[in-house]
């Protein structure tokens, strides 16, 4: 018996489109996150890049679930001593750029390494409902079909 191994070139990537209005935003990174990877397909390979290009809109509209916008905390450090910075997602999303709270979500859900750099390039998170990809024609994906815990009114 022997395995499929899928080969860079033979990978057909597809372009699909999510509006993220009332979406809760770990449960769209979990998705996205399985799309990018491409777990969602037979020819799922770990070593090479099988998923689709996902774009993203209304990021600005996204949610968390209970009181996670207030109490939940960002942290970085800028480098040097008593450097360190915190951010709620509210100061985020309240911010210029709110499609960031998305990216970093799926960022860490991805597996470290030299493909999740490539793999996240695939992912595109645009703050209102425009976005400059239509000749790619992007496939709507209706998050909000596949499970009712997956939006919050």
């Amino acid at each position: 018996m022997k395995n499929y191994v899928a080969k860079p070139g033979e990978i057909e990537k597809k372009w699909v489109l999510i509006d993220g209005t009332g979406l809760v935003v770990g449960r769209l990174a979990s998705l996205i996150a399985m799309r990018l990877r491409g777990k969602h397909r037979p020819t799922y390979t770990p070593h090479v890049d099988t998923g689709d290009n996902v774009i993203v809109i209304n990021a600005e509209k996204l949610v968390f679930t209970g009181n996670k916008t207030d109490d939940k905390v960002y942290y970085r450090h800028t480098g040097y001593p008593g450097g360190i910075k915190a951010r709620t997602p509210r100061m985020i999303l309240d911010s210029k750029h709110p499609e960031r709270i998305l990216e970093l979500a799926v960022t860490r859900m991805l597996k470290r390494g030299p493909l999740q750099s490539k793999l996240i390039r695939n992912l595109k998170v645009y703050k209102g409902g425009a976005h400059p990809h239509e000749a790619q024609k992007p496939e709507p994906l209706d998050v909000k079909a596949l499970n009712s815990k997956n939006v919050r009114a």
